[in-house]
Formats: C-alpha cells, sequence, structure tokens
C-alpha cells in the first residue's frame, strides 16, 4: 500500500524529478506535469492525494489552476513559489492553498509538510460531532452544516474549525492553531492562519450573513462565539 498519490505540477524538470525521487523514496506514488495546459484535467482525471503546484506555469499560471480545481474539488494542494513577495503567497492561500514553500527549499521539508497535511486529511474516523449555535461538525464524516447547509472547506480550514469548535470562547493562538492544525511552525507561518481564517470566516458569512462567529482578540488569536 502507497502513501499516497502526489501530482506535481512544475515547470523545472530537474526539480520535479528530485522531489519525484524523494516523495517515492517515502513511499508515495508520483506522477509530473510541467506546464499548466493539462493541470486541471489531469486532476479530475487522476483524483490525486494532494498536489504539489508551482505558482509561475507555462502557459496557465498556479494561481489560475488552484482556482479551478477549487470549483470541484478539496484535494489538499502546497503551492511552489519562487516569488520573495509575501502577498503573491497570501492570494494563494486565500484561493484555497493548504499550505506554501519558497525556493530554495530542501526537498525533505516538502516531503515533511505533504505528510503533514495528509495527516489531517487522514485523521481516524471519530464518532465525535461539535456543535455550537448553527454550526456543526462531523469529524467521521468530516462534514460541516451552517444553518442548516452543507459547508465545503478545505482540510486547512475544517481543522481550524475544528479546533475553534472544541472549546467555544477560548482563545487560541496562532502558534496552536499551527501545532494543531499545520502539524509544524515556522518564521512567518502565522501568516496562513490569518489567511485561512478569513477564508472560514467569508464561507460562513454566506451561511450567516448577520452574525460574526469567529473574533479576533488582537494580539493573541481568534476565538468562536458559540
Amino acid at each position: 500500500m502507497t502513501a499516497g498519490q502526489i501530482l506535481i505540477i512544475e515547470d523545472e524538470v530537474k526539480l520535479a524529478e528530485l522531489l519525484r525521487d524523494y516523495l517515492k523514496q517515502d513511499g508515495f506514488t508520483v506522477s509530473c506535469l510541467h506546464s499548466g495546459e493539462l493541470a486541471v484535467d489531469t486532476v479530475r482525471r487522476a483524483t490525486p492525494d494532494l498536489i504539489l503546484l508551482d505558482l509561475m506555469l507555462p502557459v496557465v499560471d498556479g494561481l489560475a489552476i488552484c482556482r479551478e480545481i477549487r470549483r470541484f474539488s478539496n484535494v489538499p494542494i502546497i503551492m511552489i513559489t519562487a516569488r520573495v513577495e509575501e502577498i503573491d503567497r497570501l492570494i494563494g492561500l486565500e484561493i484555497g492553498a493548504d499550505d506554501y514553500v519558497c525556493k530554495p527549499f530542501s526537498p525533505r521539508e516538502v516531503v515533511a509538510r505533504a505528510k503533514a497535511v495528509l495527516r489531517r486529511t487522514r485523521t481516524p474516523a471519530q464518532s465525535q460531532r461539535l456543535i455550537a449555535g448553527e454550526i456543526t461538525l462531523d469529524e467521521a464524516t468530516r462534514q460541516v452544516t451552517v444553518a442548516g447547509r452543507a459547508l465545503t472547506l478545505t482540510p486547512s480550514e475544517f481543522g481550524l474549525l475544528n479546533v475553534l469548535l472544541s472549546a467555544p470562547g477560548r482563545v487560541f493562538s496562532r502558534n496552536e492553531f499551527l501545532d494543531r492544525v499545520q502539524g509544524y511552525r515556522f518564521d512567518g507561518y502565522d501568516r496562513t492562519i490569518d489567511s485561512h481564517v478569513k477564508n472560514l470566516r467569508r464561507k460562513i458569512g454566506e451561511c450567516l450573513p448577520d452574525q460574526d462567529v469567529i473574533v479576533t482578540v488582537y494580539g493573541i488569536g481568534y476565538k468562536l462565539i458559540g
């Protein structure tokens, strides 16, 4: 049994092959694309467990690909970027990427992040249902409803909401979210939590337009009002 199927979409062939080799050593099945042209169709057909997606690709860039994939799939996506501007990374997160890694990087770090993301999506099923106000989260089925409407969340968004629902009213710091949701902590990564919370607020707000159930506690983190 393999550790999972990973699709690498990266136009630097040698880098893609290096990542492929490291991932295969850890038991993953890996396929590679070197342009964005066939990326979306490949994801639809192959249904990978995880995507490593370069931001700057020929034909179709990574942001456009990520945006299109999120129209039909919540497959975990880790963005790969050579851009140093923070705004580029945050845009990727805000349109649905679960994580990002900046070039140059260690292939072992990418493998570690891939494992961490997949652990979040493969948590053993539990019978626990968490309820706060009009929000219900079922850990076993990974389904979320808000005011009776099904909510489609990425793995990171689901993890964040799970943490918040575990203790309504408690303030969770960004570092706690990183440890409990991302599974690791790196300098500057607290901004990823802010982006995921922004997405989560937007999605919940579409179901509860007159309520702000996730509150920012400035200088500390976030809490859920149940």
